[in-house]
């Protein structure tokens, strides 16, 4: 059966990292923007990983641009913007697309886990996905769920 640990997918700083280094954590998996109304969710995103990381809970990033032009930027400056502006410590991921023949093979695994109100498809940026310590899908997110709304089933998983 496969779960999240199959995947790989490259670093935003150009390494390929294997989604398996994080087995063993409860994951929460968002597509994100720079530019994007729901953007100031990276507020709430690394305020729920400095919660629960001690306990187990990892954050991973993956900047999208397939929304409106969203995130127009490059690697490098996705990471500035996050770090800057946000504070953000949680993993992130080079820009990738999470919709259409070229998504990347974890989205297109995800979506066939826990389909969406568009079928499958991802409806907007912060679309969020949490997974269980083996990597299943438990919960998928509409963009506009805030990350303090999912606290209480990251302390569930967490036991």
């Amino acid at each position: 059966m496969t779960t999240a640990y199959d995947f790989t997918a490259t670093a935003i700083d150009g390494t390929p990292r294997a989604l398996a280094d994080y087995r063993g954590h409860v994951t929460l998996v968002v597509n994100t923007a720079s530019h994007c109304g729901l953007t100031p969710q990276f507020a709430g995103l690394q305020e729920l990983y400095e919660t629960f990381a001690d306990r187990g809970l990892v954050v991973l990033g993956f900047p999208c641009d397939q929304f409106a032009h969203q995130e127009p930027g490059s690697e490098a400056e996705i990471a500035q913007f996050c770090e800057t502006s946000y504070g953000v410590t949680f993993p992130m991921f080079a820009k990738i697309d999470v919709n259409g023949a070229d998504a990347h093979p974890l989205y297109a695994w995800l979506k066939e886990q826990q389909r969406g109100p568009l079928g499958g498809a991802i409806k907007w940026n912060f679309t969020k996905f949490l997974l269980d310590a083996e990597g299943n899908v438990v919960h998928r997110y509409a963009p506009t769920t805030t990350p303090d709304k999912i606290a209480a089933d990251v302390e569930t998983l967490l036991g």
